[in-house]
């Protein structure tokens, strides 16, 4: 075989010609070096790799180099002059061989994965497509130079300060999940032209607010530079929570203040500096299960053009054909090296230089599926695991997708926590149903020790939550039956229908004062019920201030009133604020709440009392016929502070005081007989900080041991120990 040295390319650089040098195949994307940028592109089936060059017109690019070199399937080359600023897209050549998986289009110019910036949105046309409209067997031969997206060159750089992640363990964790521009969009504390940014929420009275609530992180919908899909422009829609990502190493521009192509990262940055100067984690939502090229069918904008056969998983049996484990059209091929070098390269970029604390991986069954099964050993989580920097943040998983085996809850390995659905469900079935469900909430209540306690985990990995931006919103959980979702424009034939959702007279809307007031105490009870559980709570942001989307429980596509926060409260939206508040107080300033360990039902050390201790209202510990008995609607617990070995900043042993919570979800008042406190007859009483029969929690209520109670119905009520001496007297 005879080969040939490549044509010597050259480039004007000042006054001089430069020629275009191999450069190095390390890193991928584009990399400013002395004098100019180095690229380095992977692909495994392509021939050639062009990389253009484009002024401010986009129609088509000022100039083109072929990169000179390939090796270990990167083709790479250095260019000279050019820099910081500079917009550019690649070309990649090679078979158009549909059959087999390969869809190389000369004719198409793509983003580079690699990109840390990116410049412009798509103009859907038939130019979007490799294939011929209609037919995926068929090149088109139509340029699309003028309506793709490009990559722009950027420097490094950033002071940081001080400045790191924040390791805030996860006993201490209270993770609140917003949208970055929902969140600030309405907000008149924070100035117009910073509404709906980054800087918007990096602005002081964003994060006054954060802290007054008392969480320690935001988890942000996805943040990575993505696509308004065809389907949604052709409706006048926008893609609005971001589960259509274009690329992995770009910030979203659309959320940036400054509008300069480039500036979204820097803005990116200065919002993590001030959430982490003010004690706050940032934790993303991670789209790695799918891109925003759909189907085979879809549009060609990156992966599918540089190399479909690595980038996705494809019909073993049929190669033309996308697997579809995602219900999006196609599946990212995380099992193959490159790309889980793509997604850890991703992550630690966004740790590394953007200072995240951590990622909630949006359909995390797809990241395990090799085989194609899911395996909790596969390559991915041992990649990870074994990773110094990515083995030390936060990973939440989401543990389903739509592929065949693809719910996994408590099938993820050590490290991981994940969001429990189950949780989710069975306190919703507690609070707005009959449905005999005691047993499962003593496992909600403690941590999930059903699901997670065979895996090695401890309470902390079971992410529980009430509500989520998939879903009702709190508020409309307690105000609607049925799904409404018209304005989405799909027959209401999208979103979840299984809600477990109560209306308690009226579907929606109402003035009527006793339904009203039934819906406030029915979010109290759920508030408190999550922020009292054994496990990390995640609160779904605005659903402590009354938020609404008018039912609508698949809001994805909503930009608009439907989705963002009103912050214009009235007086039951504030007085939820501060029970939200003093419901996240309580569990700070009592470890009891938050056990880092599973409870064992049994003493802890001789003398001491069960580590939790099951109670029936009347006083005794629950039977077995307790526990089943259909028209129980009551449960206690007591939870032992002595069984909690805490130690302070000086390394002394601390022991916290025990805590009785009630959970009374009856129609009817009932009557609670209280238990003995603890060791030591100095303390003899129970002290009531909460109770959700006050519209904001606080109470002043107080009584002995052994003393029977009333307790309201529909009713959370928490307790800790007291003197006699201290307090008001409850009866």
């Amino acid at each position: 075989m005879i080969t040939t040295e490549p044509q010597a390319q050259t480039i004007s650089v000042g006054n001089e010609t430069q020629k275009i040098r191999p450069g190095s195949a390390r890193p991928l994307g584009a990399t400013i070096v002395d004098g100019g940028t180095n690229f380095a592109v992977y692909s495994a089936n392509a021939t050639q790799i062009d990389i253009c060059l484009f002024a401010e017109d986009d129609e088509k690019p000022t100039q083109v180099f072929t990169l000179p070199e390939r090796t270990e399937r990167v083709f790479h080359g250095f260019i000279p002059g050019v820099g910081e600023g500079t917009k550019y897209g690649l070309r990649a050549h090679g078979a158009w061989d549909p059959q087999n998986g390969l869809r190389f289009n000369e004719n198409k110019l793509l983003l580079d994965p690699y990109a840390r910036a990116v410049v412009g949105e798509p103009v859907w046309g038939d130019a979007s497509f490799a294939h011929t409209p209609g037919n995926d067997l068929v090149m088109s031969d139509l340029p699309n130079d003028a309506f793709v997206p490009k990559g722009m060159i950027v420097a490094d750089g950033y002071d940081w300060g001080d400045d790191k992640q924040l390791n805030i363990p996860w006993d201490e964790t209270i993770i609140y999940e917003i949208h970055v521009k929902g969140f600030t969009e309405q907000n008149p504390d924070i100035p117009a032209e910073l509404r709906g940014t980054y800087a918007g929420l990096a602005h002081p009275k964003a994060i006054e607010y954060l802290k007054s609530l008392g969480v320690s992180a935001v988890e942000l919908l996805p943040v990575h530079a993505f696509v308004n899909d065809e389907f949604l422009t052709d409706q006048g829609k926008v893609n609005y929570w971001g589960y259509s990502t274009l690329g992995y190493f770009a910030p979203a521009a659309r959320y940036a203040a400054n509008k300069t192509p480039g500036a979204e990262i820097n803005e990116f940055r200065d919002m993590v500096k001030a959430l982490h100067e003010a004690g706050l984690e940032v934790i993303l939502d991670v789209v790695f299960n799918h891109t925003c090229e759909g189907s085979e069918k879809g549009p060609v904008l990156s992966f599918r053009g540089l190399d479909n056969r690595t980038y996705y998983k494809l019909d073993p049996n049929n190669l033309r054909q996308n697997e579809n484990f995602t219900g999006t059209g196609n599946t990212v091929n995380v099992g193959h090296p490159q790309v889980m070098r793509l997604v850890l390269d991703s992550l630690r970029y966004w740790v590394q230089e953007m200072h995240v604390d951590g990622f909630r991986f949006d359909l995390a069954v797809t990241l395990g599926r090799e085989y194609p099964d899911f395996d909790r050993h596969g390559g991915f989580f041992d990649a990870i695991y074994c990773d110094p920097v990515l083995s030390d943040v936060k990973l939440i998983a989401e543990p389903w997708d739509t592929g065949p085996g693809g719910y996994q809850l408590g099938n993820f390995p050590v490290i991981w926590a994940e969001w429990n659905d189950k949780y989710r469900d069975d306190v919703r079935t507690f609070w707005q149903t009959s449905r005999p469900i005691l047993p499962a909430m003593g496992y909600r209540l403690t941590g999930s020790s059903d699901i997670f306690q065979l895996s090695g985990r401890k309470p902390m990995a079971s992410l529980n939550f009430i509500a989520a931006h998939d879903g009702f919103s709190l508020n409309d959980l307690v105000s609607y039956t049925q799904k409404h979702n018209d304005a989405n424009g799909e027959g209401n034939q999208d979103g979840h229908n299984h809600n477990i959702g109560a209306n308690y007279g009226v579907e929606g809307v109402t003035d009527d004062p006793k339904i009203l007031a039934l819906r406030e105490r029915q979010k109290r009870n759920m508030l408190a019920t999550l922020l009292f559980s054994q496990g990390t709570p995640m609160i779904c942001g605005g659903d402590e201030l009354g938020r609404t989307q008018q039912g609508n429980n698949n809001a994805y596509a909503q930009d608009n009133a439907i989705s963002w926060y009103d912050w214009n409260l009235t007086d039951a939206d504030k007085e939820l604020i501060a029970f939200t508040q003093l419901a996240i107080d309580i569990r700070k300033d009592n470890p009891a709440l938050r056990r880092r360990y599973f409870f064992q039902g049994m003493p802890q050390a001789q003398g001491d009392m069960k580590d939790v201790t099951w109670l029936h209202p009347d006083g005794y510990e629950m039977t077995v016929g307790d526990w089943t008995n259909p028209e129980l609607r009551t449960l206690g617990m007591r939870l032992d502070g002595g069984a909690i070995h805490e130690i302070d900043d000086d390394g002394d042993p601390i022991e916290p005081a025990s805590v009785l919570l009630i959970f009374h979800a009856g129609e009817e008042e009932t009557e609670f007989t209280l238990p003995l406190v603890e060791r030591g007859e100095e303390l003899s009483h129970w002290v009531a900080l909460l109770s959700t029969d006050s519209d904001d929690g606080r109470v002043s209520l107080k009584a002995k041991a052994g003393d029977t109670i009333p307790v309201p119905s529909r009713t959370v009520m928490i307790f800790l120990p007291s003197t006699e001496l201290d307090g008001q007297e409850y009866l």
